[in-house]
């Protein structure tokens, strides 16, 4: 894991972002919505897209945050 503020929360932004994407997927098999983002959120399209916007940017921002640790 990173050391900076920055890269532990990028880290923890991406890993809860990877299990919603793992409960979507399984939901999408079990023909349910799992999507925690969603359930959470839903009635606010915004927020719920700031979410996936920042869980995207810590992604990102992992490969450069972590390569100079």
């Amino acid at each position: 894991m990173c050391s900076t503020t920055w890269g532990k929360i990028a880290y923890w932004l991406t890993i809860i972002g990877g299990i919603n994407w793992g409960l979507v997927g399984l939901g999408n098999f079990m023909g349910t919505n799992l999507n925690l983002v969603y359930m959470l959120l839903g009635t606010w399209p915004m927020i719920e897209s700031i979410v996936y916007l920042l869980v995207g940017v810590s992604a990102i921002s992992l490969i450069f945050v972590c390569r100079k640790a």
